[in-house]
């Protein structure tokens, strides 16, 4: 096998995330057929194709995903060494892809990404918002180097750690039944409409938690993000569990109000997610300090 180049490497890496030449090439300061031949010649080195072509996009085959951590590692494990061989402090750059459950992408961006946007300006962030399940498989197959979500993930290859605690309130239109109560009791919630977020979120797993515990009521709609669902709840279509984060400006201007619920258990925890295999360089050390 000839030598593969550092340049190989990014072209390699910048199609996966980008999902196209055009777009990796642009990326990179390139034009698409240097890019596409840089990719034609690490596939030819390697002996396999790391793609399939599907209607204009290349998504990842099986050999793909099994080089790209190591690229990315080669890439970082480069990078570091031209930092290390200037014997001095050098600004770090690259960049780095952190996929949000839609609480935090929506809501805590400026917790998440803001600290560290700060002290590392030369560092490019792609964000990706989506519910936590989709947050998770994104950490597995490489598409995210570091993901956030709000609910727990149980799987061997990621390691989950936490950030922060989070609260989930239950909400109403001021003129709903509940809302005119001071101390609403389990009782009270027989026969509530509510809407919920779709499922594979943690926001609804929680939700299906609460309404264990309360008496029957009825799914009238799911949606799947949380401010569609405060938009519902603001046109009397139902009440709904979300998060407090989400409601503040509502409940400030009078459009919701929260109903106490002392005796349903709302609290969770938000954790970072890192596959365990994914090679933690300067760039993805210094984003995780800075949380």
């Amino acid at each position: 096998m000839h030598a593969i180049s550092p340049r190989q490497l990014e072209v390699f890496v910048a199609i996966a995330t980008a999902g196209n030449v055009r777009a990796a090439s642009e990326r990179l300061f390139l034009s698409q057929p240097a890019a596409s031949m840089a990719l034609a010649e690490l596939e030819r080195q390697i002996g396999s194709p790391l793609f399939a072509r599907e209607r204009g996009r290349l998504r990842l085959n099986d050999r793909g995903r099994e080089l790209l951590p190591l690229a990315r590692e080669l890439i970082e494990r480069h990078a570091e060494f031209g930092r290390r061989a200037e014997g001095s402090v050098v600004e770090l750059t690259g960049d780095i892809g952190i996929g949000a459950s839609n609480t935090v992408g929506n809501y805590l961006v400026g917790d998440l990404l803001g600290p560290f946007a700060a002290e590392h300006p030369g560092v490019a962030l792609r964000l990706g918002v989506a519910n936590t399940a989709r947050i998770a498989q994104g950490v597995l197959d490489h598409d995210f180097d570091i993901g956030c979500v709000e609910g727990p993930v149980n799987h061997p290859a990621i390691e989950s750690r936490p950030w922060r605690e989070d609260r989930l309130v239950v909400c109403a239109r001021p003129d709903h039944a509940l809302a005119g109560k001071a101390r609403p009791k389990r009782e009270h919630f027989a026969g509530a409409r509510w809407v919920l977020r779709e499922r594979g979120s943690a926001t609804r797993a929680l939700s299906e938690r609460a309404l264990a515990a309360l008496p029957e009521g009825r799914v009238v709609l799911e949606l799947d993000q949380s401010e569609a669902i405060k938009q519902a709840v603001i046109a009397g279509l139902g009440i709904a569990c979300l998060p407090e984060v989400a409601i503040v400006d509502a409940v400030k201007t009078g459009r919701l109000v929260v109903v106490p619920t002392p005796f349903l258990d709302l609290t969770r925890t938000l954790s970072i997610l890192l596959h365990r295999q994914r090679y933690r360089g300067a760039v993805l050390e210094a984003f995780l300090a800075s949380l």
